[in-house]
């Protein structure tokens, strides 16, 4: 049976709706200047920026260990200098993605509850509760400003099972066309994410697993088309990731266990004889911060109790009652991704309330929001069924609704902790970064630099300063590793006299450890607590045409 066709009016406004919490929220944001405290938003918009302004130009510049996707998308808003440094440029695919997972929450919900018309009321509730659980949750709303990648993915990750809950359900009442078609438009979605985050890796080999055993060994196998070409698409993702980084760095895995992986990082930046983060091959400590940095996501406090609960009893129900929604328990994977991440793939999640006490990732918890607003509404659903007064329904709606608003009222209150992450973490990058620039600012255009950006990147972009204009580590060739000695960072590493006329260096990083001091004079050493010395030098070159 075909959803009734007020809930395409019921789609059309949870768009505009979305739409104007988007726009007011990112306008909030970028005038208070918080669209660029995340350092990894900073990072993911220069990448996008530098494959056009480089000294270097060319979809080399995309790196490894972060998927491209995410860059394509936020290259054409960056052309524009002023959207470049301000950071709109890197928000805009998000905000889009915050409207399409709304929009997305809300077909969902349509697609597995529309039934009869004596269930259309509850079911309803059920979909427009869990539209405002995404759509008002504060951390989201906080992160769709930024160029972070979560935002991104979210809509990617909800409209793949939207199509393959579709498929099944088409498959179930002999709409076999359409069924396959979903299952295409899954598949799409599924690259989408397996481009974006590694996140979709898991997703994707989940999807098609059980869609092979409906296909070839249940009930379903008029899906076999769809399947087939789901299999083979959704593998296309993954194999162009590893194809790239074995053809340029000569190692598959490179963004696994190069020397810019979640892991050789940790590595680097671990003091010996001191703990590695929490969770380090014990997956049960892993389950416990991911998911108290998912219930952190949803309210502080006590108020993330209920939403335990609520989750926990809507999964209840699906899996003993409401078997037919069985499609929604795919939303329960980010669980065992993220676990497996922070135990055996040097993936750090710290949370305030537990050691070391602080607040690192905490954002990855928003990855399980689509379960908590879901199976929150399937709960509500649930018992609104379970029971024939009416007035006893009325207050459970009105109960369920509460709740969620006490919840989003106190995270409001109280600052949401993804925020919080964003503004503890930036502190002393934005001050060093500000003492940096001010000292740039009154070197003459055209300046030459010579910097890794790895950390820093943000200091150009503040003051405009074109990428071309810094020699940085992603002017090589990567295939020439361990050094490339034709490359122009190895060649100005050596001279650096003869490229450039200002060189950056913080303590222990790529230039402090290999420049050739001799072609430099030191003009000014900056110290902030909690980022390492930076020094500013002269180049040999530039004391001569002083």
């Amino acid at each position: 049976m075909k959803p009734h066709t007020h809930s395409q009016g019921d789609i059309f406004l949870v768009a505009q709706i979305a739409a104007a919490i988007s726009v007011i929220s990112f306008f909030y944001h970028l005038q208070n200047g918080n669209v660029l405290l995340y350092g990894d938003a900073v990072a993911h918009i220069n990448i996008a920026r530098r494959v056009f302004d480089s000294r270097t130009p060319g979809p080399l510049q995309l790196g490894t260990v972060w998927l491209p996707l995410p860059h394509l998308l936020i290259l054409p808003f960056v052309i524009s200098k002023k959207m470049w440094q301000t950071g709109i440029g890197g928000s805009i695919p998000s905000l889009f993605g915050y409207v399409l997972s709304v929009v997305g929450v809300r077909r969902l919900m349509r697609t597995v509850l529309s039934g009869s018309v004596a269930e259309e009321k509850s079911a309803r509730f059920a979909g427009w509760l869990a539209v405002a659980i995404v759509a008002l949750n504060p951390n989201l709303i906080y992160l769709q400003t930024t160029a972070m990648t979560e935002p991104l993915y979210l809509p990617f990750f909800i409209w793949a099972i939207v199509f393959f809950a579709s498929a099944i359900r088409g498959c179930r009442s002999s709409e076999l066309v359409e069924a396959n078609s979903d299952l295409v438009k899954c598949v799409f979605c599924l690259l989408a994410a397996c481009l974006t985050r590694y996140d979709g890796w898991l997703l994707a080999t989940v999807v098609v697993v059980v869609a092979f055993v409906l296909a070839f060994m249940g009930r379903f196998g008029a899906l076999k088309p769809g399947v087939i070409k789901l299999a083979l698409l959704a593998a296309a993702g993954p194999a162009l990731w590893l194809a790239y980084n074995a053809a340029v760095y000569r190692n598959p895995l490179e963004f696994a266990n190069g020397p810019y992986s979640a892991t050789a990082i940790e590595m680097k930046s671990h003091a010996p004889g001191t703990p590695l983060h929490p969770g380090t091959q014990d997956l049960s400590v892993a389950f416990r911060y991911f998911f108290k940095s998912a219930e952190l996501n949803l309210a502080p406090g006590h108020g993330a109790v209920f939403w335990a609960c609520a989750l926990l009893l809507g999964t209840a129900i699906v899996v003993l009652f409401l078997r037919k929604l069985w499609p929604l328990l795919l939303l329960w994977i980010p669980v065992p991704f993220y676990m497996f991440s922070i135990a055996y793939s040097g993936v750090p999640l710290f949370v305030p309330s537990w050691w070391p006490f602080s607040l690192y990732n905490v954002r990855y918890g928003i990855e399980l929001l689509p379960a908590f607003a879901v199976f929150t509404a399937i709960a509500a659903y649930a018992l609104m069924r379970f029971v024939a007064s009416a007035r006893v329904r009325v207050g459970m709606a009105i109960a369920f609704l509460a709740l969620v608003a006490a919840s989003y009222v106190q995270a409001f209150r109280e600052q949401p902790v993804s925020f919080e992450e964003a503004v503890v973490n930036s502190r002393t990058r934005v001050a060093l970064e500000k003492q940096i620039a001010s000292i740039l600012h009154t070197l003459p255009a055209g300046t030459k630099f010579l910097m890794y950006l790895g950390d820093h990147v943000g200091i150009f972009q503040r003051l405009g300063i074109p990428l071309s204009h810094v020699i940085n580590e992603g002017n090589h060739r990567p295939w020439k590793q361990p050094l490339d000695p034709d490359g122009l960072w190895e060649k100005a590493l050596a001279d650096p006299s003869s490229y450039a006329d200002i060189v950056i260096a913080f303590d222990r990083d790529a230039v402090a450890s290999a420049v050739n001091q001799a072609e430099l004079t030191p003009i000014l050493v900056l110290h902030v607590t909690g980022q390492p010395p930076a020094t500013i030098y002269r180049t040999t070159k530039s004391n001569q045409t002083r």
